[in-house]
């Protein structure tokens, strides 16, 4: 209760890709920590645009094979990572189902649609869908029927979904928002911005994240009026 009265506005900007398994992961640990401090935040999330493969082919690629050919990582590097993440998802509730013949897609299309959901203000929403899209559902979010579906999910008007990746009303903006963030030296993800001025790469732990958002809330003093 003694933290009532300094409630404090908190921004936080995450530039991640829905393919990332560390960027659901690093979303995970800040919920985590954000939850061991009731009453000290109002939270504002945004989410920013990152393709981790920028020019991945519509029709995707083999996850093993790219990876090998991105990382040089080994087959068994590659099972050894894929059980650390479903150890790790599994602790913090979330479902990583990786199997054979997994394919990397392109995200171009699901990050227009995110920037749509931001100015509806069901972004998040439709960020965690897609994330569980892709690594729970075995599902292809290049897909324009799996992205209808997923922006069902959440609610969220189909037929407006589809005109949003016809049109590519927002194709630029996009395009603009992933340079912005190319030029802050933002190149691996997640990337987390609080207050627009601490940065924290990486998934880190919840503790990481506790150490920092309490370091913010004792800084500032500012009640929300």
């Amino acid at each position: 209760m003694e933290h009532e009265q300094h409630r404090k506005k908190l921004q936080v900007d995450i530039v991640s890709d829905v393919v990332c398994p560390w960027c659901i992961i690093g979303y995970k640990q800040l919920l985590k920590a954000l939850e061991s401090l009731p009453g000290y935040f109002d939270v504002a999330i945004a989410w920013h645009p990152f393709e981790l493969n920028p020019g991945m082919p519509l029709e995707g690629q083999d996850l093993r094979e790219h990876l090998a050919q991105k990382y040089g990582s080994s087959t068994q590097q590659s099972q050894s990572a894929r059980m650390r993440l479903s150890q790790l998802g599994e602790s913090l509730g979330f479902t990583f189902d990786y199997f054979e013949g997994m394919r990397m897609v392109n995200t171009f299309r699901a990050h227009q649609l995110l920037h749509w959901a931001s100015g509806v203000g069901r972004q998040t929403e439709l960020k965690l869908a897609l994330f569980e899209a892709f690594f729970s559902r075995r599902e292809d979010v290049n897909d324009l029927t799996v992205l209808t579906k997923v922006v069902k999910r959440v609610g969220l008007d189909t037929v407006e979904a589809g005109c949003v990746l016809e049109d590519g009303r927002y194709a630029e903006s996009v395009r603009e928002e992933q340079q912005f963030w190319l030029e802050r030296e933002v190149h691996a993800v997640p990337t987390f911005y609080f207050q627009q001025q601490y940065v924290v790469p990486g998934a880190q732990d919840a503790e990481a994240f506790t150490r920092l958002l309490r370091k913010i809330h004792s800084k500032d003093r500012n009640t929300i009026t």
